[in-house]
């Protein structure tokens, strides 16, 4: 059985390859500029260091100012808008892959919960997970 996670937009058009044991780590984030950009509840990230995530393709980005300062640049499809990557600025030595676009996400284990204080009634934290009030201390 392959190590190899893939993962595309919708159309077709970017793709992405990594080794499931460079993933430092996944999380769901109810922060409020996540739920505006997924269009739901919270996004689900799996942590990739940047070195180790192989790309196809081109992706265009739009990059704001979070909550807490940090900037944070989203990347999605120009052709068909999927969302598929992030990263901090501050943390450039790291990838967030949105886990929907994996083609695969049976192996996934979510270690925590971000933004809990944002989190909306019909979209609660999922109390089988750590929780944080608003980002962790993720180093980087």
């Amino acid at each position: 059985m392959s190590n190899t996670a893939s993962g595309a937009c919708l159309c077709g058009d970017f793709s992405y390859t990594f080794d499931r044991d460079c993933v430092v780590s996944a999380h769901h984030c109810h922060c409020i500029d996540c739920q505006k950009i997924t269009g739901s509840g919270k996004a689900t990230i799996v942590m990739v260091p940047t070195a180790a995530l192989k790309t196809h393709g081109e992706l265009q980005s739009f990059t704001v100012t979070g909550t807490d300062g940090g900037h944070v640049t989203r990347c999605f499809c120009p052709r068909c808008g999927s969302q598929l990557l992030s990263h901090l600025e501050e943390m450039s030595a790291m990838r967030f892959v949105k886990a929907g676009t994996l083609q695969d996400s049976s192996w996934l284990k979510i270690d925590s919960s971000f933004w809990r204080c944002t989190a909306q009634h019909w979209s609660p934290v999922d109390d089988r997970y750590p929780a944080c009030d608003k980002n962790p201390d993720l180093g980087g």
